[in-house]
Formats: C-alpha cells, structure tokens, sequence
C-alpha cells in the first residue's frame, strides 16, 4: 500500500514513521519550510520511548506531489485545523483519484465538511487517534507511551478500504480499531482536548499538574456538560462518565500525566496558531445554533484567542 502523510509534525510523524518501519511506501507531505529542510538533510530525528532514531523518509511540499501528480493508495490527514483546505486545495487532483482514499484523523470536530469540498465522500475515512506526540522542534520529534485509532468510512463504497487501512496500522502496531460509531470517538476525543488542551495551555502546566490544581475538576465538568448538551443536540451519542473516567486517567504524573498536549506545544512551544475553533469554539458555535448555553467554552475559546494575539502566533 502507497501511503502519504500530508502533515507530517508530531502525529503524522509517529504514524508516517510506524509505517515505514513497518515496510509500507510512506512519503510525508508537510508546509513548514524549516520542517522539509531538515528532514531533508538530517533526516527525521525521533526519540522513541528514550531511544534516538533517523528516519530517512521521504517528504515534499504539497505543491511538489501536486506537480508529480502521484497517485496514493491512501493519503492520511494529520494537518492543524486551520490548515487542513489549504493543503488538500494544494494537493489537487491527487485527492481526487477514483483509487484514493483519504482517512482524516485531525482533532477535533466538522473537518469532514472541508474534505468534502475536494475529495468524493466515498473515498472518505474519518475517525481519531488516542496516541500522543511531541514535536520538538524542525525535524524532531518526542514519541512515547501506547494509544489506538478508530475509523470507519463515510460512505459504505469506503467499507473494504476501511478494513484495508485498519489492517495496515495494526500491521505497524498502531492498534487500529474499526468504529462502529466513529462520531462518538469523535466526540469522545474532542471533549478530551476541549479540557486538557485547553486548560493545558491557559495554565501553561501539563496534564497531570492541571489534573491537581485547586478548582480544575470544577472547570472540567463544566465543559464536558457543554460538550455532551451539544453532542445530544447533533444526535450524536455521549457518555460522561466515560469521559470524566478517561480525563482522571490523564492526571498520573508517571504516565501520561507529564504530557505537555499538541495545543501547548504549538502556541506556547513554537507560537503557533491552535485549533482551538475546532473544539471549544466549535462547542460555543454549536451551541448559538441549537440554542444551548455554552459560556465556559466561548470563554475559553476567547483566551486562547487572546494568547495567540498576545504571543503574535502564526
């Protein structure tokens, strides 16, 4: 199986990565210049569990494999939310191959409407991964700890691709899952990052020690209640005490309660913009739509907001 990553930091890094070592054609497909460079010329440096790594794998600019007008297998969606209609409007044509899956695998929620305007929704695959990953710096990242992925097709004509790509990542140990209900995972997953991610970087502090601090649980349940009113709205299938189960799971400071999540290492790390209007602001959004209160999320969403302009993230 041909697979490109087209977003190859952190996430798409691991799981590029875990696929080319597991033998499969991988090429990563990325827009942050310093990032192709170094890969390019050091290679991509992974520090495995403690153990340091470089991978020669191949990465280009979308531009390039638009111009080569290769043809993949399946192309898997790791970019930031905010970047996801700029890369697959690069991409172009190769998006759209009547042979071309593209599984979308971005945190969180309504990603599916941008795929849609570029790729035919039966060559669709949406779901979430429950792996973590740290991007170091341009060509580095920081791998450690287990998590799975769940995903299902958006259309039944993406069913046999489905389970094709489901045994591809669990040839490469990435314990893939075929969901069921892969908007439940989606909500599930989102509802995580819509507490640790957020929490995480407004209190520049990870997981575990947000888990400890004086008043967060109160924060936390507040929006998980504005997460599952939303998902209850949509149809779609919420369980809170699961979720709030799966959020204490997150505070173990010898496990992977010393994670510092994606959002504070883009926009406190590296000033980078978040995807912050694809979790709580999609809540708050959401929630004028169908109209439920969500007051803790726009807060929250204001904040991010307000620390990106402060930190002039980009």
């Amino acid at each position: 199986m041909k697979i490109a990553i087209a977003g190859a930091g952190a996430m798409g890094g691991r799981f590029g990565y875990m696929l080319f070592k597991a033998g499969y054609d991988v090429t990563l497909i990325d827009q942050w210049v310093p990032h192709v460079e170094a890969i390019r010329e050091h290679g991509f440096k992974i520090n495995l569990d403690g153990e340091d790594i470089c991978a020669k794998i191949p990465i280009f600019f979308p531009e390039e494999v638009a111009a080569k007008e290769e043809k993949y297998d399946l192309i898997v969606l790791y970019t930031k939310s905010m970047q996801l209609d700029s890369m697959l409007e690069t991409l172009g044509s190769v998006v759209t191959h009547e042979d071309t899956f593209v599984i979308c695998l971005l945190n969180g929620i309504g990603h599916e409407e941008v795929v849609k305007k570029y790729v035919p929704i039966t060559n669709i695959l949406l779901g979430n991964t429950m792996w973590t990953a740290g991007l170091v710096g341009p060509g580095k990242i920081k791998l450690h700890s287990t998590g799975h992925v769940d995903f299902s097709e958006l259309h039944p004509n993406g069913k046999e691709m489905a389970k094709k790509a489901v045994d591809a990542f669990n040839d490469a140990g990435l314990n893939a899952v075929y969901a069921e209900d892969v908007y439940f995972q989606i909500y599930r997953k989102a509802t995580l990052n819509g507490v640790m991610n957020s929490l995480c970087t407004i209190l520049d502090a990870n997981m575990h020690n947000v888990g400890m601090a004086n008043g967060s649980w109160q924060l936390m349940e507040g929006i998980v209640e504005e997460f599952a009113a939303v998902a209850a709205a949509e149809g779609v299938k919420f369980d809170k005490e699961e979720v709030f189960e799966s959020l204490k799971s997150c505070f173990d400071k010898d496990g992977i309660g010393a994670h510092f999540p994606s959002m504070h290492q883009d926009l406190i790390g590296q000033h980078r913009l978040t995807e912050i209007d694809s979790l709580n602001g999609y809540i708050a959004q959401k929630g004028k739509e169908h109209g439920i209160p969500t007051p803790i999320c726009a807060c929250i969403a204001k904040l991010i907001h307000c620390k990106e302009d402060l930190l002039k993230a980009t």
